[in-house]
């Protein structure tokens, strides 16, 4: 498929070239975007530069099929649909499962170097217990990076990472982490000694989803490393929208793979975006090819001049204009 090839290839020289060429071709041909910008008053002649590109609100996943299902006269069924969690469910469909592996393949490889260097242990339960037993993003990349996953046994979890003597990426969302620092007292056990997790790279992706207390990240971060013996806890930033990820290494700073970039927006004016400040978070992932690459998050942050980024909180209860246009 040359255009997973193609994308993968993208530099910061040829982003925005790719990015309008997006643009134009999502505008035609992805209906629910049509209709957004034709509601915020856009007509895509108008728009000359990444900064002027209206970015579609995250929720008209939960209403609409974000989806170009055509290729010339053509029909082209998804081959997957992942869901988000949640009472209502944003729908990805994926045209392609190879491009998915492809794209969470090379952003992996982008900071971490190739997966099957590393043993990755997915502490996701949340995810691996849905009622309507559908699979989410989040676990089909774990799995195809070739991990494995733990729901609640948290002794097979230590005894099979004690033993293993590759490098390994312990992967958990926030709250599941937090239960295994509390139940297992891991700085104090005889079996996983405080040190033990010299050679593991703790990572959380998402929230407490209403199991535990939102802390600030810098807090619950140094209940982690107090808990597994770390420096510094890595985090992944993505979504069920989005087919790209973006990694902190530390501290709660994000770095992008190349064909993904996050600008700011004022969260009172859509179509006010800069390219660092603090705002609503915008994400240009252009992997989105067959969906919508241009996509106002509901997260707050800061966004730096270097590109990199920090995810401050969620933006509550607030009515993004033109999202009703799309929701009937």
């Amino acid at each position: 498929m040359h255009y997973t090839t193609d994308i993968l290839n993208v530099s910061d020289a040829t982003f925005d070239e790719v990015a309008l060429e997006t643009f134009c071709f999502q505008a035609v041909c992805c209906p629910p975007y049509r209709e957004y910008l034709h509601g915020m008053g856009v007509s895509p002649e108008q728009v000359c530069r990444v900064e002027e590109i209206p970015f579609m609100p995250i929720e008209v996943f939960k209403y609409r099929d974000v989806y170009v299902a055509r290729d010339g006269a053509s029909y082209v069924k998804p081959q997957a649909v992942f869901t988000s969690s949640g009472a209502t469910q944003s729908r990805h469909s994926m045209r392609s499962l190879a491009h998915y592996e492809a794209t969470f393949t090379e952003a992996f490889r982008t900071f971490y170097g190739h997966p099957d260097a590393w043993s990755i242990y997915g502490l996701l339960p949340g995810y691996l217990e849905r009622p309507d037993g559908s699979e989410s993003s989040l676990i089909y990349m774990v799995r195809g990076l070739g991990g494995k996953f733990y729901l609640y046994d948290h002794d097979r979890l230590l005894r099979d990472m004690a033993t293993d003597p590759k490098p390994k990426i312990l992967l958990g969302v926030s709250y599941a982490l937090w239960d295994l620092a509390d139940t297992t007292k891991l700085s104090s056990s005889t079996m996983f000694p405080r040190g033990a997790f010299d050679d593991t790279i703790v990572m959380e992706t998402g929230g407490m989803k209403g199991h535990r207390k939102e802390l600030p990240r810098a807090e619950f971060h140094r209940i982690l490393c107090d808990a597994f013996g770390v420096e510094k806890i890595h985090s992944e930033y993505g979504m069920a929208e989005l087919t790209s990820q973006a990694y902190s290494q530390g501290g709660g700073v994000f770095r992008c793979p190349p064909w993904m970039r996050v600008l700011v927006r004022d969260v009172n004016d859509p179509l006010d975006i800069k390219a660092s400040g603090r705002g609503g978070l915008n994400v240009i992932d252009l992997a989105n090819r067959w969906s919508c690459s241009f996509i106002q998050t509901q997260d707050m942050g800061v966004l730096h001049k270097d590109g990199t980024f920090e995810v401050d909180g969620r933006i509550e209860g607030s009515d993004i204009r033109g999202c009703n246009l799309l929701i009937q």
